[in-house]
């Protein structure tokens, strides 16, 4: 069987099982194709392997938490692991939606656009920082290429320093 033929094959396998449609971006879609959508629509708002690496390296130290919770009521934010006794909340950030120094690589396709929603992730951020730290929240924010064993060293010893000096 030549490339061709394999190719043509595994595709339509795929749209047989659903795996690939004829959608058409709706109107007034932010996307600029079916694929951008898809491939956006996928991307996971909580669960991330890399919060799941975390939240098992802090429950070895025998840390508990609440998962994906609002540290303040009506504050429209939502932390990645919450100690809400110690009042500590942590944030794993994802290097290209935070504009990681190390990592991130502005995009060539739509630049300015996504430049404007990462300047944007920043500011909030930086202004959810502000809320919680007014209220009398430790921030702590992981990047998530961060090594899990020592994201939660650091956590640990937050939460414990909190916890003894309350």
């Amino acid at each position: 069987m030549t490339r061709a033929a394999n190719l043509a094959q595994a595709w339509a396998m795929a749209r047989t099982a659903g795996y690939v449609t004829t959608e058409t971006v709706p109107p007034g879609s932010w996307a600029s194709s079916p694929a951008s959508r898809a491939v956006m629509s996928a991307n996971k708002g909580r669960d991330t392997k890399p919060e799941r690496l975390l939240r098992s390296a802090l429950h070895r130290k025998g840390l508990r938490y609440r998962v994906s919770a609002r540290p303040i009521s009506d504050l429209r934010r939502t932390a990645d692991i919450v100690f809400t006794k110690a009042r500590v909340a942590v944030f794993v950030d994802g290097c290209y939606w935070h504009g990681c120094p190390e990592h991130h690589r502005p995009a060539t396709k739509r630049a300015e656009f996504w430049q404007e929603k990462i300047e944007g992730n920043r500011a909030r951020d930086a202004d959810t920082n502000t809320a919680l730290n007014a209220q009398g929240w430790i921030v702590v924010r992981i990047w998530e290429h961060e090594d899990p064993e020592i994201a939660a060293e650091r956590i640990d010893q937050v939460v414990r320093e909190r916890a003894d000096g309350a």
